[in-house]
């Protein structure tokens, strides 16, 4: 069986990889949405790609924010929820990336 401070390492560990994740995410979103403008404008090809990626890179800045925010707090509840928060929003932001990479293939194809 593991130790409390083995297991709280381990969950560190994890939420500052999606941290770091997160915000290389919000990268490759606003990239993605700088070329589905450039390609969009040399085809005519009208998407809603472009909304999709910007609340997709909101999602990553939020969960951004959160994992930042357990790192601080003392509150080893309150930690636990934010840790879980970050969690199921980072799953979802990578299920709507997907998501979205479809449509706009879908749109240009």
């Amino acid at each position: 069986m593991t130790a409390p401070s083995d297991n709280e390492n381990r969950e560190h560990e994890l939420t500052m990889h999606v941290f770091t994740v997160s915000a290389g995410m919000v990268g490759v979103c606003l990239t993605a949405i700088g070329l589905l403008r450039l390609i969009t404008s040399q085809t005519r090809v009208q998407t809603i790609g472009d909304d999709l990626l910007a609340i997709d890179a909101l999602m990553f800045v939020s969960c951004a924010c959160l994992a930042f925010w357990s790192f601080k707090t003392r509150h080893p509840r309150l930690k636990k929820r934010l840790r879980l928060a970050v969690d199921g929003l980072f799953l979802t932001g990578l299920v709507a990336m997907a998501a979205i990479c479809s449509v706009i293939a879908y749109a240009i194809f």
